[in-house]
């Protein structure tokens, strides 16, 4: 069949969790350039800084960008379809057939203008089946203003769960990085209302307070520069402050680390879970990294991360109990997160005792991460999930030439 031209607009260079889900779909799509002539329009992730790897992947996604201005300016471009990788809002009509692909939501509903925005898109997919089911059934009221009248609406485009996942890189190590203690913890996100980020620390101190036990905090506020380091370091300082007596460590890693330096973090023999009490994901990347590594889990049985979490009904983590309630104040995002919508707050008594009972049980837990490192590294191979994300981008190729079949037709 003739290729289809495809234009990715995504914020491809982004060190962020869109970054990874961008540089996902357009491997995918690149494990089939029998199928698809590859454009790309890069675009901004909020304040995240820009990946600076060195690999032939690197290159090529650069010619691409190249080829594609050139031809923009030229006005010599022809598209079929065009595939977005951002929040809905941000959803255009940019070519013939349009695809948004989106992490979706961590609450309970989507705000209307992302009903509107995805009702413009011919397809929608989704990184979890959480986001998908909460856009499936959001239900917004518009009112006629010539009579008044309401009017229910939700989303009528078709949707896909499509999973994602990110480049196993050999270890390297984290020199900076030197720990005290040989029972470990890490929590790994960027500073925000929804990632409940204090608490997890705060409450890991309170439980270990009089114990030689580690937490490492691999986070930034906004960007990897000085000024953010200093901010970061004066706000978990003061977080600190009336623990003072403390025997247990908080080590920070500011910034950005190489898919090698998170490999070596996940199997570090001092390392020995990963912790994460955000009031939801999206999917849940660092997570499932984890996961993906063996590395025992301990979260809440609430959004994107429930995909690799659990297996066939088995929860394979270690559960922290949680209410879901309004988000707070402080979270509400215009066109984002809806003021009515709810999400997941952690027990702070469950937290605790769920790092706790790592802490006693530690090979059990290991031996459960081990099982589900088999799970995932299978469920959530390269060959499924290209061949999934391909499927679903161009599903009348199935029928004619299986992505697993023969792909060097001459």
């Amino acid at each position: 069949m003739k290729k289809k031209s495809i234009l990715v607009r995504a914020p491809i260079l982004s060190q962020s969790g869109y970054g990874e889900q961008s540089r996902f779909a357009l491997r995918a799509l690149k494990s089939r350039e029998d199928l698809f002539d590859i454009f790309i329009l890069p675009i901004n992730w909020g304040k995240t800084g820009w990946i600076w790897e060195d690999s032939e992947f690197r290159q090529w996604m650069d010619e691409r960008i190249t080829l594609t201005q050139i031809l923009i300016q030229k006005k010599q471009i022809n598209i079929d379809m065009s595939l977005q990788v951002t929040i809905p809002n941000e959803f255009e009509k940019l070519a013939p057939i349009n695809i948004g692909y989106t992490a979706g939501i961590e609450t309970t509903k989507v705000a209307p203008v992302w009903l509107q925005k995805g009702n413009e898109m011919d397809k929608l997919l989704l990184v979890s089946n959480h986001a998908n089911n909460v856009y499936k059934k959001t239900v917004a009221i518009a009112t006629n203003p010539q009579n008044n009248k309401e009017k229910e609406y939700r989303l009528e485009t078709p949707t896909a769960v499509v999973w994602e996942n990110t480049p196993r890189a050999d270890p390297e190590p984290i020199n900076e990085m030197k720990l005290n203690t040989d029972f470990n913890f890490v929590t790994i996100s960027q500073i925000s209302p929804r990632k409940n980020f204090e608490n997890s620390i705060k409450w890991f101190v309170e439980e270990f307070i009089d114990q030689e036990i580690g937490l490492i905090v691999k986070t930034n506020i906004a960007s990897n520069s000085i000024m953010d380091w200093e901010y970061l370091e004066a706000r978990v300082s003061a977080l600190l402050s009336p623990y003072t007596e403390r025997k247990c460590k908080v080590y920070l890693l500011h910034g950005d680390l190489t898919p090698g330096q998170m490999t070596w973090l996940y199997n570090h023999d001092n390392v020995k879970g990963i912790v994460n009490i955000a009031h939801g994901e999206g999917f849940g990347l660092p997570m499932f990294e984890a996961a993906r590594e063996g590395l025992p889990v301990t979260t809440i049985g609430w959004s994107g991360q429930m995909d690799f979490l659990n297996h066939d009904g088995k929860n394979y983590f270690n559960e922290v109990d949680y209410t879901v309630q309004p988000v707070q104040k402080e979270a509400v995002w215009d066109g984002v997160l809806e003021a009515d919508s709810m999400w997941a707050y952690a027990d702070q008594g469950s937290y605790k005792m769920a790092m706790r009972k790592i802490l006693k049980n530690y090979d059990t837990f290991k031996q459960t991460a081990m099982e589900l490192k088999t799970i995932v590294n299978d469920k959530f191979s390269d060959e499924k999930l290209f061949e999934s994300f391909v499927n679903e981008i161009l599903p009348e190729h199935e029928s004619n030439d299986s992505v697993t079949g023969d792909k060097n037709l001459d």
